[in-house]
Order: structure tokens, then sequence, then C-alpha cells
């Protein structure tokens, strides 16, 4: 998915957000503002938004001194999402279609996303819970992918953040187990799951877990390591959590690739054609993103 002009204020605002998250210092929360705003000026649209952030993030790094500065809310939002766990693994197993409530919950999950709100109360993750319980999902990519988690051989699982992948753990134990891997981020960057993360959820006593190589929020294939690269192409079934893996692997040419992520910016929802807080699980068609739209088309027309 390429960059559009509305995208700007928001890595405008993740900049100063994240660096007064990180510090009480005011001149490293203006440096990093003024750098933000130099690198969108000379930002490519073609680009998916990830990359900015990658930029913003590293240099908030390298500003602050902090090779984590969100390992804290990380460790926070982990541990509250394991006090939720049991009671949501007794909902997915008296429900008349575990593997539908599973997706639901997973879903739920990508509430729990920093980049696009940088203070999330534990109030807020319960009620994305409980709306997810009734909300609205398409039945037949439910099908779609149940169907395709039977036949494929070797599943990626794509995780987006801390908290969240907990959630995930969810849907992971719906599979078969021995044919899923958890790929994470190859170094931090935001509240996306590192492998830290993914041990924190009690993944890795039930599935493979490996990183892509790469600190950019999403997965940009192109500064993956190659042997993710390797396992991505050869993968029989791939599920994408959260916007950053949608706004990366849109225009990706896999061949099985299901997307999974609550719509919390306008931009997705118009690039999927839904709406802002819809619960999405979608099957990938090559080519079919954004088809009712020009090259030149801004959504803020």
């Amino acid at each position: 998915m390429r960059t559009y002009l509305d995208c700007v204020p928001c890595f405008v605002r993740q900049a100063l957000d994240s660096a007064r998250r990180c510090t009480d210092l005011p001149e490293i929360h203006e440096q990093l503002l003024r750098e933000a705003l130099t690198m969108a000026a000379n930002l490519s649209f073609d680009s998916p938004p990830p990359l900015m952030g990658r930029l913003i993030h590293r240099r908030l790094r390298e500003l602050t001194g902090q090779a984590d500065p969100y390992r804290d809310a990380k460790k926070t939002a982990n541990a509250f999402a394991l006090q939720l766990y049991p009671n949501l693994e007794q909902l997915v197993h008296r429900s008349s279609d575990p593997l539908a409530m599973a997706v639901r919950m997973a879903i739920a999950g990508n509430v729990m996303d920093l980049g696009v709100k940088s203070a999330l109360t534990e109030s807020e993750i319960r009620a994305a819970v409980d709306e997810a319980v009734e909300g609205q999902m398409d039945p037949g990519a439910v099908e779609a992918l149940r169907q395709s988690i039977v036949s494929a051989g070797d599943i990626l699982y794509l995780a987006d953040n801390a908290g969240e992948i907990v959630l995930d753990r969810l849907l992971i134990e719906q599979m078969p187990l021995g044919r899923v891997t958890v790929v994470v981020k190859g170094g931090p960057i935001i509240n996306d799951a590192t492998r830290e993360d993914a041990e924190a959820a009690g993944l890795a006593d039930m599935v493979e877990i490996i990183d892509n190589g790469s600190d950019a929020p999403g997965t940009v294939l192109d500064l993956c390591s190659p042997s993710f690269r390797e396992r991505f192409d050869a993968a029989e079934l791939i599920i994408a959590k959260g916007q950053g893996n949608y706004e990366t692997l849109s225009e990706c040419g896999h061949r099985n690739l299901f997307f999974l992520l609550k719509v919390k910016c306008v931009i997705i929802a118009r690039d999927l054609r839904c709406r802002l807080g819809d619960m999405v699980l979608r099957k990938h068609e090559m080519g079919s993103q954004n088809a009712a739209a020009g090259p030149d088309d801004d959504f803020d027309r």
C-alpha cells in the first residue's frame, strides 16, 4: 500500500507522542519533530507508511539512548493479556465455532497498537474484546481460512504487537501446532512483538518461533533476512496480523495470504473499502486492492 497525504499528519503525531512518551527532555521532542518533518518532506509516496515509522523510531532510539523504549509497556501489555487469557480460552472452547471465536479474539487484540494510539487503558482493551464477541465477521472468510488451515503443510503466523500476541495464541491453538511457525520482529520497533514477547505469551513451548530480521513495523520484504524470505515464499499459508502487515504486504504476490486486523485508521478503512473500527479477516487477492482508485487518488478530496 502506498503512502497518502493524510498519512503525513499521523507521522508527525507519532513522532511527537513517542518522544514525549520516552523522555521528558523538550529538546529531544523538538529535534525528533523537526527531523520527522524533514523526513516527511523527502518521503516517496510510493513507499508503504511503515517505512517512515521505521525511520522515526530508529532516530528516537538514537536520541534517547534507549535500545527498546517500549519494553516496559510491552511487559505490561503481556501481563494484562495473560490475566485475560484463561477466561478468553474458556470463551473459545465453549463457542459453537471455536475457530471463528478465536479469530475474533485475535482481531480484538489488535487494538493494542501504540503506534496508532500512544496511551491505551485496560478498559479500552476489555471493551475491544467485548465488542469482538458480537461484532460482524465475514463467515465466508472464516470458512476459507478454515479450509486453508486444514490443507496447508506450512503455516506462517506474522505477529504484530506485544499483548496482542497472547490473544493470538487462542487462534494458534486452533491450528495443527506442528505446522505453525510464529514470526516476530528482528529488533525493537514501537510495541511490536519480539522473541521475548512470544516467549512471555507461552508460544515457545507450542510452536517454532523465528524473526524476520527487520526492525520495520509490518513486513517490508526487501528489509527482511534471506532466511525469512525463503520461509515466506515457501509457506503454504500466511496469516498476517495488523495494519502494518496489511500496509506492507497488500501488494505482495503470495498465493495464500490472509489479513487479520482491526481497522484503526481512515486510510486503511478506505483502502479496504470498510468502516473505521471494523474487524477484518480477508484473503489477499493480488491486484484487487484499490481497484476503484486511480494512482493519484489521495483519499483527502
